[in-house]
Protein backbone atom coordinates (compact mmCIF):
# COMPACT_ATOMS: atom_id res chain seq x y z
CA UNK A 1 0.00 0.00 0.00
CA UNK A 2 2.65 2.26 0.53
CA UNK A 3 4.17 1.79 -2.39
CA UNK A 4 1.27 2.44 -4.76
CA UNK A 5 0.71 5.77 -2.13
CA UNK A 6 4.11 6.91 -3.33
CA UNK A 7 3.98 6.16 -6.79
CA UNK A 8 0.80 8.30 -6.96
CA UNK A 9 2.44 10.99 -4.85
CA UNK A 10 5.14 11.22 -7.25
CA UNK A 11 3.33 11.11 -10.50
CA UNK A 12 1.48 14.25 -9.08
CA UNK A 13 4.92 15.87 -8.27
CA UNK A 14 6.17 15.49 -11.52
CA UNK A 15 3.29 17.45 -13.10
CA UNK A 16 4.86 20.49 -14.68
CA UNK A 17 3.41 23.72 -14.28
CA UNK A 18 3.51 25.90 -17.55
CA UNK A 19 2.49 29.02 -18.89
CA UNK A 20 -0.92 26.81 -20.16
CA UNK A 21 -2.03 26.49 -16.47
CA UNK A 22 -2.38 30.29 -15.75
CA UNK A 23 -4.10 30.48 -19.77
CA UNK A 24 -6.54 27.75 -18.37
CA UNK A 25 -7.23 29.66 -15.49
CA UNK A 26 -7.85 33.26 -17.13
CA UNK A 27 -9.89 31.60 -19.79
CA UNK A 28 -11.97 30.18 -17.33
CA UNK A 29 -12.31 33.28 -15.41
CA UNK A 30 -13.30 35.12 -18.70
CA UNK A 31 -16.22 32.23 -20.31
CA UNK A 32 -18.66 33.98 -21.05
CA UNK A 33 -21.12 30.91 -20.67
CA UNK A 34 -20.67 27.71 -18.53
CA UNK A 35 -18.23 25.11 -18.18
CA UNK A 36 -18.55 21.96 -19.39
CA UNK A 37 -16.23 19.04 -17.99
CA UNK A 38 -16.17 15.65 -20.13
CA UNK A 39 -14.87 12.48 -20.15
CA UNK A 40 -15.42 9.18 -19.67
CA UNK A 41 -14.60 5.89 -17.45
CA UNK A 42 -12.54 6.69 -14.33
CA UNK A 43 -11.41 10.24 -16.52
CA UNK A 44 -14.77 10.86 -16.48
CA UNK A 45 -15.57 10.64 -12.64
CA UNK A 46 -12.81 13.11 -12.25
CA UNK A 47 -14.60 15.57 -14.92
CA UNK A 48 -17.55 14.97 -12.78
CA UNK A 49 -15.66 15.89 -9.82
CA UNK A 50 -14.74 19.16 -10.66
CA UNK A 51 -17.92 20.28 -12.09
CA UNK A 52 -18.97 19.59 -8.53
CA UNK A 53 -16.31 21.87 -7.05
CA UNK A 54 -16.02 24.25 -9.85
CA UNK A 55 -20.05 24.66 -8.87
CA UNK A 56 -19.74 24.79 -5.03
CA UNK A 57 -16.67 27.99 -5.18
CA UNK A 58 -18.52 30.12 -7.72
CA UNK A 59 -18.08 29.19 -11.08
CA UNK A 60 -21.16 28.10 -12.79
CA UNK A 61 -20.24 23.98 -14.33
CA UNK A 62 -21.86 20.75 -14.98
CA UNK A 63 -20.82 17.44 -16.40
CA UNK A 64 -21.95 16.31 -19.94
CA UNK A 65 -21.35 12.48 -20.06
CA UNK A 66 -19.47 12.11 -23.74
CA UNK A 67 -22.01 8.71 -24.51
CA UNK A 68 -25.03 10.38 -23.56
CA UNK A 69 -24.05 13.63 -25.70
CA UNK A 70 -24.44 11.70 -29.17
CA UNK A 71 -27.94 10.86 -27.44
CA UNK A 72 -28.94 14.34 -27.30
CA UNK A 73 -26.99 15.73 -24.63
CA UNK A 74 -25.30 18.06 -27.23
CA UNK A 75 -27.96 20.29 -26.70
CA UNK A 76 -27.17 21.16 -23.09
CA UNK A 77 -24.04 23.25 -24.79
CA UNK A 78 -24.62 27.19 -26.07
CA UNK A 79 -22.72 29.41 -27.34
CA UNK A 80 -20.05 30.91 -25.32
CA UNK A 81 -19.90 27.65 -22.96
CA UNK A 82 -16.19 26.19 -22.77
CA UNK A 83 -15.62 22.78 -22.48
CA UNK A 84 -12.91 21.30 -20.17
CA UNK A 85 -12.18 17.35 -21.38
CA UNK A 86 -10.00 15.11 -19.21
CA UNK A 87 -8.52 11.63 -21.14
CA UNK A 88 -5.17 10.59 -20.42
CA UNK A 89 -4.54 8.85 -24.11
CA UNK A 90 -6.55 11.76 -25.51
CA UNK A 91 -7.90 8.87 -27.83
CA UNK A 92 -11.40 7.83 -26.19
CA UNK A 93 -13.76 7.86 -29.01
CA UNK A 94 -16.93 9.51 -27.43
CA UNK A 95 -14.94 12.28 -26.16
CA UNK A 96 -13.19 12.99 -29.63
CA UNK A 97 -16.35 12.65 -31.24
CA UNK A 98 -18.40 15.12 -28.75
CA UNK A 99 -15.33 17.93 -29.39
CA UNK A 100 -15.62 17.58 -32.64
CA UNK A 101 -19.52 18.14 -33.14
CA UNK A 102 -18.98 21.04 -30.25
CA UNK A 103 -16.79 23.02 -32.00
CA UNK A 104 -20.20 23.70 -34.73
CA UNK A 105 -21.94 24.43 -31.87
CA UNK A 106 -20.46 27.86 -31.27
CA UNK A 107 -18.36 26.41 -28.27
CA UNK A 108 -16.01 29.34 -27.47
CA UNK A 109 -13.11 27.08 -26.18
CA UNK A 110 -11.95 23.80 -25.30
CA UNK A 111 -8.80 22.83 -22.64
CA UNK A 112 -7.70 19.38 -23.01
CA UNK A 113 -6.25 17.37 -19.80
CA UNK A 114 -3.82 14.71 -21.49
CA UNK A 115 -0.81 12.38 -21.28
CA UNK A 116 -0.18 10.68 -24.53
CA UNK A 117 1.69 13.59 -26.84
CA UNK A 118 0.39 11.73 -29.78
CA UNK A 119 -3.38 12.84 -28.97
CA UNK A 120 -6.59 14.16 -31.14
CA UNK A 121 -7.46 15.68 -27.86
CA UNK A 122 -4.55 18.07 -28.21
CA UNK A 123 -5.68 19.04 -31.57
CA UNK A 124 -9.18 19.98 -31.14
CA UNK A 125 -8.09 21.57 -27.42
CA UNK A 126 -6.97 25.47 -27.78
CA UNK A 127 -4.89 24.83 -24.56
CA UNK A 128 -3.15 21.99 -23.27
CA UNK A 129 -2.78 20.63 -19.64
CA UNK A 130 0.12 18.27 -20.31
CA UNK A 131 -0.36 15.53 -17.21
CA UNK A 132 3.33 14.17 -18.41
CA UNK A 133 3.56 12.14 -20.65
CA UNK A 134 5.25 8.75 -18.67
CA UNK A 135 3.41 8.52 -16.17
CA UNK A 136 3.93 4.93 -14.11
CA UNK A 137 0.72 3.03 -12.95
CA UNK A 138 1.23 1.26 -9.40
CA UNK A 139 -1.26 -1.41 -10.73
CA UNK A 140 0.34 -4.99 -10.17
CA UNK A 141 -1.28 -5.47 -13.61
CA UNK A 142 0.18 -2.43 -14.91
CA UNK A 143 -3.22 -1.16 -16.61
CA UNK A 144 -5.38 0.03 -13.83
CA UNK A 145 -6.08 4.18 -13.87
CA UNK A 146 -4.75 4.87 -10.51
CA UNK A 147 -1.53 7.28 -11.21
CA UNK A 148 -3.11 9.20 -14.19
CA UNK A 149 -6.17 9.81 -12.06
CA UNK A 150 -4.74 11.13 -8.95
CA UNK A 151 -2.85 13.29 -11.47
CA UNK A 152 -6.00 14.87 -13.22
CA UNK A 153 -7.62 15.07 -9.92
CA UNK A 154 -4.82 17.34 -8.50
CA UNK A 155 -4.91 19.42 -11.66
CA UNK A 156 -8.42 19.77 -11.47
CA UNK A 157 -8.15 20.76 -7.90
CA UNK A 158 -5.50 23.53 -8.72
CA UNK A 159 -7.35 25.32 -11.41
CA UNK A 160 -10.28 25.21 -8.98
CA UNK A 161 -9.07 26.42 -6.40
CA UNK A 162 -6.53 28.70 -7.90
CA UNK A 163 -9.65 30.45 -9.87
CA UNK A 164 -11.54 30.47 -6.39
CA UNK A 165 -8.91 32.68 -5.14
CA UNK A 166 -8.80 34.59 -8.66
CA UNK A 167 -12.80 35.19 -7.96
CA UNK A 168 -12.13 36.57 -4.20
CA UNK A 169 -14.69 33.69 -2.87
CA UNK A 170 -15.66 34.12 0.36
CA UNK A 171 -16.56 31.76 2.87
CA UNK A 172 -19.47 33.54 3.01
CA UNK A 173 -20.00 33.04 -0.53
CA UNK A 174 -19.45 29.19 -0.14
CA UNK A 175 -21.76 28.94 2.59
CA UNK A 176 -24.60 30.18 0.23
CA UNK A 177 -23.48 27.08 -2.13
CA UNK A 178 -22.82 24.20 0.54
CA UNK A 179 -25.41 24.79 3.55
CA UNK A 180 -25.75 20.91 4.09
CA UNK A 181 -23.69 18.91 6.11
CA UNK A 182 -20.84 19.36 8.10
CA UNK A 183 -19.16 21.81 5.66
CA UNK A 184 -22.40 23.79 5.76
CA UNK A 185 -22.30 23.74 9.55
CA UNK A 186 -18.15 25.41 10.09
CA UNK A 187 -20.00 27.65 7.38
CA UNK A 188 -22.92 28.66 9.03
CA UNK A 189 -20.76 28.74 12.55
CA UNK A 190 -18.38 31.24 11.36
CA UNK A 191 -21.19 33.49 9.99
CA UNK A 192 -22.71 33.22 13.52
CA UNK A 193 -25.66 31.78 12.20
CA UNK A 194 -27.08 28.51 14.18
Amino acid sequence: MRAIIDMEAAAISRINITDAFEQAVEAMRMCRGRIVTTGIGKAGHIANKFASTLSSTGTPAFYIHPAEAGHGDMGMLASGDMIIAFSTSGKSNEVIEMLEIAHTLGVDSIIGVTSHTDSPLRDLSQIILDMGPDIEEPCPIGVTPSATIAVMLAISDALALTLMELRGFTLKDYGMRHHKGYLGTITRSSQGTP
